[in-house]
Order: structure tokens, then C-alpha cells, then sequence
């Protein structure tokens, strides 16, 4: 039987996270005894935020019924597999591709983890004896057998609320999440809102009627710059060629990796750039790049028209792939020219690491930041001009050059943010602003109240709201 407002039983709304910071997505609903989470995400970024991944939910595991995804991004799904030693034991509920790159990125978030969990421990500079993962790999394998994937604009029922996935263009399989409460609830939550011009993925749909819209914030407080991008992009490449450097592009491995294979490729074609080889170090980019090209061949309803058949969009004249350690150790021993590109996009971990220690003490590379640099990660230093990172438990001077070209986000701005929310079809009560700096969070909220006169809110960490 639903549960009406005629119960008097009061939903509510809290932020586990992605409040006042942009990673760690984590949104539990409660009604009466029905509790569901939206988003189960990592901590990134400073040792404080990352900590939270250790702290215990507010809430026992086996209360939760469901968890509902938005998409594959480890900001929103890389707690999942932790989740199950908290008692959880229901469905994960997400669209299909974002069931096919959890199975990718999970899996390897666990093993990424057991890695430097045991680095740490054979080098002996974690200040825990010994270092421990926050999941293991087979955890991760484990937690995967709990999803239930549903297709988009299709409404399932999880406990007393009905959910509906709506595309959100970000990646692929990237949603915004209804949530009905009752007859006359609803909650909406953008996930990661993608950009109305992506190469690949078409234009995020209008958002339905809510009473609350959860809205992520990330560019809140900028407008990307577009024009000319692709131009510094090729002058980067070029004079890095000509003094016989490496360009080394931290990448996430779910659809920046896709974006810039793309736009190499036509600036290729269009001869703006010379031929060199590329290289994908990241097995997870992969893996990634592999569902993507199989997307664009099936004619996804997600890919833009024109592009549908075409894998090969995707594949610049000479890419090779990098599978194994000792292909990635021996590529650290190669000179320029060449194109690096390696998981992960803050280098956080992964691969990148390797390379960035070899290649930044030389002048003559370059590192090209392609996208968010969260507070506190090593992709964050080098933005904000570093002399010198900390990785792997030593100090490595920084003497390539650094450039960043956050045109290549995948995160909406804030022009685009309003223009989505502006096509919603009724004014809602509330906005909540989350997944964002809180620069970057007060600037879209200011936006918000001048320029549709809407109530913007920035909720606070573990705040709990009513929605009634």
C-alpha cells in the first residue's frame, strides 16, 4: 500500500556527502523505516575528506533497502563495495552502461587500492601498520552481484518510492534520478550534468516536474571557454614535438579519455597536429574505451546520430594500448615524442603516477590537465603551480610545463546549468547545491536567485532536511 502525506509520516532528505566539497556523492532518503541512498561515492581529494571513506554511515547497512545510481564515476559509486560490511544487502539500481563500467571501474578501484595498500606497506611510509584497502578487488566483484539495472524511462518501484533514470549526458549511461515519495513527493537529482555540445553523447534531457532538485555545482562559478580550445590544444602539442618532449594528459578513463582520442583524431585529419603515436596506459580506459566504440556501433540511443557506426572516431592514426606493467614500465624508458595519456584525471592513483614521476622533472614534457582538480589532489598542486608533488613517498620536482584546458569537462557550467534548470517545467520549492567548492556552490546559488528568483540552498555536511 503508498505511503500518502495522510500517513503524517515525513520524508527526509540527508547529505552524506558532496556537501561543500565535489566528491563523495551519498543522499539518503528516509521515510518512516523505508530508507534508500542515491549515490554511494569516494571521498577524493584532502586526507580529511578522504578519511570520511573509513567513518561509519549515520545509518545501519541492512536499513538501507536500495542504493540508486547516477553513473559510473567513482565520486558516485566507488563506496559500493564497502557498503555490504555495513550490513547492506539490497539492489543496486542503475542503467545497464553504467552496470557495464561499474563492472570495469569497481574491480579496479579494489585493486588499485590493495596495490598502494601494499606499497605502502613495503616502502614504509603509511602511518598505519599495516595499510589496509578500503575494499579489496574481490570485494568490489562481490558487490557487483547486487545490481538490478533498469533501462532509462522506465519507473521501478524500490520500497515505497518509484524511481525513473533520466539521461544526463555526462557519460555514458550517466542519469538524473526522479524519486517519487507517496502520491505527491518528488525529488530530482541531476547526477553529473554533462554539456549540450558533448562530441559524443547527445545533450542532457530537460528535467522533470520536482518539488526538490538536488543540482551538482561544479562549475558553478565559471563558464567554459570554448572558443579557441581545440587551437591551444594543437599549439600545446606541437611545441612540445618540436623540443622532443612527452605530452602526459592525466585522464579519467570513463569519457575524457574518449573526448581527447576524439578530438586528436580530427585535429589529425585536419593536420593541426603532427602524427605521433598516442598511448593508452590505463587498463580500466581500456576496458571503458572498448564499451563506448561497441555504444557508437550499435547506434546507442544516447549517441549523436551522425556518429552512429562510426567507431572509429575514436581511434587516432597511430594508438596503442598499454596492457601490462612491464608495457608500462618500459614505456617510462621511451623519449618524445609522443602522447601519454593514463588514468586517473587528479592522479590520484593508478599508473599516472609512474609517469608523472618520470616525466616532470624534464623541461622539455608537458602535462596537460584536462579536467576538475579536486582540493587536495595532486592534480589540484600542479594547477595552482606546485614546484614539487609528493607521490609514491617521495618529492618530484616540477620542470615540464603545466597547462589546463578545462574545456574538455565533461561538467556543465554555470550557463548551462541554469539554461537545465530553466527548462524544468515548474518551479520547485527548493534547490539543493551540492558536488561543488564552495565557491563555486555560493556562485551558482547566487545565479539562481537573480536570475529565476528560485529558493537556493547549500546544504551542509550530515545535514538533514525535511521534504514536505
Amino acid at each position: 500500500m503508498p505511503i500518502t502525506r495522510s500517513t503524517r509520516l515525513i520524508p527526509t532528505l540527508r547529505f552524506l556527502g558532496a556537501a561543500g566539497t565535489v566528491t563523495g556523492s551519498k543522499f539518503l532518503i528516509q521515510l518512516g523505516a523505508s530508507s534508500i541512498l542515491v549515490d554511494c561515492g569516494l571521498f577524493q581529494g584532502t586526507k580529511e575528506r578522504r578519511l570520511r571513506n573509513w567513518d561509519r554511515l549515520p545509518i545501519d547497512g541492512e536499513r538501507i533497502e536500495s542504493v540508486v545510481l547516477t553513473h559510473a564515476h567513482l565520486d558516485h559509486c566507488g563506496c559500493l563495495p564497502a557498503l555490504p560490511k555495513a550490513g547492506f544487502r539490497g539492489p543496486v539500481f542503475s542503467t545497464p552502461e553504467t552496470h557495464a563500467l561499474c563492472r570495469i571501474l569497481l574491480p579496479d578501484s579494489g585493486h588499485l587500492q590493495e596495490e598502494e595498500a601494499d606499497y605502502a606497506n613495503r616502502k614504509g611510509y603509511s602511518k598505519h601498520t599495516p595499510a589496509l584497502p578500503l575494499y579489496t578487488e574481490e570485494e568490489a566483484w562481490k558487490s557487483l552481484e547486487q545490481f538490478a539495472p533498469r533501462p532509462f524511462d522506465s519507473t521501478f518501484a524500490t520500497g515505497v518510492y518509484r524511481a525513473t533514470f533520466h539521461r544526463a549526458g555526462h557519460i555514458l549511461g550517466a542519469s538524473s534520478v526522479s524519486i517519487e515519495i507517496g502520491d505527491d513527493r518528488r525529488i530530482l537529482f541531476s547526477g553529473d550534468l554533462g554539456r549540450p555540445r558533448h562530441p559524443i553523447l547527445k545533450a542532457p534531457e530537460p528535467p522533470p516536474p520536482a518539488n526538490v532538485i538536488v543540482i551538482e555545482s561544479t562549475y558553478g562559478d565559471r563558464l567554459h571557454d570554448d572558443r579557441g580550445a581545440l587551437d591551444t590544444f594543437a599549439r600545446v602539442i606541437a611545441r612540445t614535438t618540436a623540443r622532443g618532449g612527452v605530452v602526459l594528459i592525466p585522464s579519467f578513463a570513463v569519457d575524457r579519455t574518449e573526448i581527447i582520442l576524439y578530438y586528436l583524431r580530427q585535429l589529425q585529419l585536419e593536420k593541426k597536429i603532427p602524427t605521433l603515436p598516442v598511448y593508452i596506459d590505463s587498463p580500466m580506459a581500456l576496458a571503458a574505451l572498448r564499451i563506448y566504440e561497441a555504444a557508437i556501433s550499435a547506434g546507442d540511443p544516447s549517441v549523436h546520430g551522425e556518429i552512429k557506426g562510426r567507431p572509429e572516431i575514436l581511434r587516432p592514426e597511430i594508438l596503442n594500448e598499454i596492457k601490462t606493467v612491464q608495457e608500462s614500465i618500459a614505456l617510462n624508458r621511451e623519449g618524445g615524442p609522443m602522447i601519454i595519456i593514463s588514468a586517473s584525471g587528479m592522479a590520484t592513483g593508478g599508473r599516472v603516477l609512474h609517469h608523472l614521476s618520470n616525466r616532470l622533472p624534464d623541461q622539455r614534457n608537458t602535462v596537460i590537465l584536462v579536467g576538475y582538480q579536486a582540493e587536495g589532489t595532486r592534480g589540484r598542486s600542479l594547477l595552482d603551480g606546485a614546484r614539487s608533488i609528493k607521490m609514491l613517498g617521495r618529492y618530484v620536482p616540477v620542470q615540464a610545463e603545466v597547462v589546463n584546458l578545462p574545456t574538455f569537462s565533461v561538467h556543465a557550467d554555470r550557463s548551462e546549468l541554469i539554461a537545465w534548470l530553466k527548462s524544468a517545467p515548474s518551479r520547485p520549492e527548493v534547490v539543493y547545491l551540492v558536488h561543488g567548492d564552495p565557491a563555486a556552490a555560493e556562485a551558482l546559488q547566487d545565479a539562481i536567485v537573480k536570475e529565476l528568483r528560485w529558493n537556493a540552498v547549500i546544504p551542509r555536511y550530515l545535514e538533514r532536511v525535511r521534504i514536505d
